[in-house]
């Protein structure tokens, strides 16, 4: 969460301005942990052209070798503490794009706000909570 909370500094979120930061920590194919990876919200004028930070941590990780999310820490800074989880949440984008990593043990970890650094608050979720119904291909 720590490394959430320094990524979502970096945020350049000029239009929505909700700064968001993540960070994750993937397996690689044998089984071993790659580096803990960070990402922030990057807005444009044009917003399809938008990177989450969900999916910026996810792709800089997978980029190191990752490729099973162990574990995915969130954080936003909306100015209003204890922020309700509906406006907390991953958008679809990145909520696919979790689940294309994930597995049963993937740990979701998504601050409520509190500037409290030295007690959590927030949820702690598998992908089947953040994303029930989630599109996958049939196997070969």
């Amino acid at each position: 969460m720590k490394a959430a909370h320094a990524a979502r500094e970096h945020a350049y979120a000029p239009y929505s301005r909700i700064r968001v930061g993540a960070s994750v920590l993937m397996r690689d194919q044998s089984g071993r942990d790659g580096p803990l990876c960070a990402g922030c919200n990057v807005e444009n004028a044009s917003f399809g052209a938008t990177m989450c930070a969900e999916r910026s941590a996810i792709f800089s990780a997978v980029a190191a070798g990752g490729q099973i999310i162990r574990m995915l820490a969130l954080t936003l800074d909306t100015g209003e503490e204890e922020e309700a989880l509906s406006r907390r949440s991953p958008c679809g984008l990145c909520r696919q794009v979790i689940s294309e990593f994930a597995n049963d043990a993937t740990a979701i970890v998504i601050d409520a706000g509190s500037r409290n650094a030295i007690e959590f608050t927030g949820e702690v979720m598998g992908i089947a909570d953040l994303l029930p119904w989630g599109f996958c291909l049939p196997p070969e």
